[in-house]
């Protein structure tokens, strides 16, 4: 094993005995390789996201479907395979599944691949479309009549041709007078989006009763991910530091496969180096060495145009500021300063309609699912002018969306949003239809809503049982930013400690100690939020909650 030139060089070792796999293992306590890209059920990390996902692909599968597509798509790496085979331990007994890995084919052939699949006899059928077609329809029928649910996954459905995904939508016209007998799940990359788009596909495209994207790991995601496997393998002190876990998130993006490669060969390093704390240099050096010369030349040519392309902008600006005003600047999504946004008096405002349960389905199903209009009202709140690029990188919601601008998103109940004391995107599912409205205000017994152009209010109760998770967004300038934890230092952890041990007497730089832990948990238990003495986005909000600054909930008399 040798290094030279900057570059990590590995030799088998020499001599009897010698085992460099248990020797790079040894060096770390190691059971075994923690970043393996094999798929072991027992390194499954399951983020908020891929949760979500999988929620989706049952939801399909189970009640919900009623005979239609879902579709999953994410980018290379994010973990759709993953949850297909999740999935197909979760399914129900009473489930029969065809899964289809390679859909190069033609549609006669992919139409063998499925019968094959499901295990009919097709002598005399192969070639023979309608014959195929038949068989299916028979086997289709008899599942139905035998209380049976059958499923057809395709993954890299981004690889079927046009023909071949108009025959897949023709498999859907096998039904009953009440029923469809197939249910359809689609994963594929991004690709399959634009593919699905297509004037050709419209009718697939209105058949999709569920769709989702997948997309990669936030910068705590990544954390808790790497952890957990490190954790899995039999790890003790975790040897990543602070900066090398950020760069590593940046390096990969945080999609789950490059995480597993970059984090695998900067252990190597470490090993070759003799070292058991990886740095930001070592991991720099290990992306440097596994991503592909591609994926590099690309960034260093986005690079050098966002260079030019911020010179161009420099200079029409100063060409141009003489002759406009300054109003007509380019909003950006830190362009404004957090101001207090004023409610009018209650008494200054109709009444908003209360909506029962049934007009409340129609608002949502009506919406058709737009989640922009929301996500746009919600940053309006804080005073956040943005445009449509800004709004979708909202919408992903990563922990830092801006310099002091800050996001959290979770499944949660309506009690822990009263705590949070912020306006949120609601996630809500009802009667089939999943849709997103903006939460306003919290009473004993209603919610204020605005939905589209419309704001109103409803029971909680109603609301409760159709919310599926939330998304805020809030400011600070405390100089936190998630996740803390124990052991760490700085401005974050010194306002945690002024805002939770106000009164411990201590002077000059905070640690988060013990005493600490024990506040954080303590504040965690009260606001309702996993009780783990990480400060992550969700302990943050509800650490902010006291900060009067910003738009808080009003207060629904009733």
């Amino acid at each position: 094993m040798e290094v030279g030139a900057g570059r990590l060089q590995f030799r088998p070792a020499r001599g009897p005995g010698l085992k460099p796999a248990t020797m790079y293992l040894d060096h770390y306590g190691l059971r075994e390789p923690p970043f393996s890209i094999t798929p072991d059920p027992r390194f499954v990390y399951l983020s908020e996201r891929h949760r979500d996902a999988l929620a989706h692909l049952l939801y399909g599968v189970g009640q919900g479907g009623g005979g239609g597509f879902v579709q999953l798509t994410g980018e290379v790496g994010t973990g759709k395979t993953t949850l297909s085979r999740l999935l197909l331990e979760q399914l129900p007994e009473n489930a029969r599944v065809a899964l289809i890995l390679n859909p190069l084919l033609s549609p006669v052939q992919l139409l063998e691949a499925i019968a094959e699949e499901l295990r009919l006899d097709l002598t005399g059928r192969r070639g023979d479309i309608k014959a195929l077609v038949d068989a299916l329809n028979v086997f289709l029928l008899d599942a139905y009549a035998a209380g049976l649910r059958v499923v057809l996954i395709i993954d890299e459905a981004q690889n079927l041709s046009a023909a071949a995904l108009e025959q897949v939508r023709l498999l859907t016209n096998l039904e009953t007078p009440t029923q469809k007998l197939l249910q359809i799940i689609l994963l594929g990359q991004p690709e399959l989006r634009d593919q699905l788009a297509r004037p050709e596909l419209r009718q697939l495209a209105q058949r999709i009763t569920a769709r989702y994207h997948l997309a990669p790991l936030d910068a705590g995601e990544s954390e808790a991910y790497l952890r957990h496997r490190w954790a899995v393998a039999g790890g003790g002190r975790f040897p990543f530091t602070r900066t090398a876990l950020r760069r590593l998130h940046q390096r990969s993006g945080g999609v789950p496969r490059l995480l597993n490669v970059i984090a695998e060969r900067a252990l190597l390093a470490g090993y070759a180096r003799g070292e058991q704390s990886i740095g930001e240099r070592l991991l720099n050096q290990a992306a440097t060495e596994v991503l592909a010369p591609l994926h590099r030349l690309r960034g260093t040519w986005l690079l050098w145009g966002s260079i030019a392309l911020l010179a161009l902008l420099a200079f029409a600006l100063w060409y141009w500021m003489p002759k406009r005003v300054a109003s007509h600047a380019v909003p950006h999504v830190v362009a404004t300063r957090p101001v207090q946004v004023p409610h009018p008096p209650a008494a200054q405002e109709p009444q908003p309609p209360l909506l029962d349960a049934d007009a409340f389905a129609h608002r949502l199903a009506d919406s058709g699912g737009d989640r922009q209009v929301p996500w746009t009202r919600l940053l309006a709140l804080w005073s956040v002018r943005v445009d449509e690029t800004d709004v979708a990188k909202a919408m992903a919601c990563p922990p830092i969306l801006a310099e002091g601008l800050f996001c959290a998103s979770s499944s949660a109940r309506l009690n822990r949003l009263a705590q949070f004391d912020r306006p949120a995107v609601l996630k809500l599912r009802t009667k089939g239809h999943t849709a997103y409205a903006l939460l306003l205000g919290l009473g004993p017994a209603q919610a204020l809503l605005r939905i589209d152009d419309n704001t109103f209010l409803m029971r909680r109760g109603t609301l409760e049982d159709a919310l599926l998770g939330y998304a805020a967004v809030w400011r600070s300038t405390s100089g936190v930013e998630p996740p803390l934890q124990r052991g760490e230092r700085g401005s974050g952890v010194d306002w945690l400690r002024g805002r939770l041990l106000p009164a411990s007497g201590r002077s000059g730089p905070a640690m988060f100690d013990d005493d600490l832990l024990a506040a954080v948990r303590g504040a965690q238990r009260d606001a309702g939020v996993l009780a783990d003495g990480v400060v992550g986005p969700e302990t943050l909000l509800a650490l902010m909650a006291a900060d009067r600054s910003g738009p808080h909930l009003r207060k629904i008399a009733e």
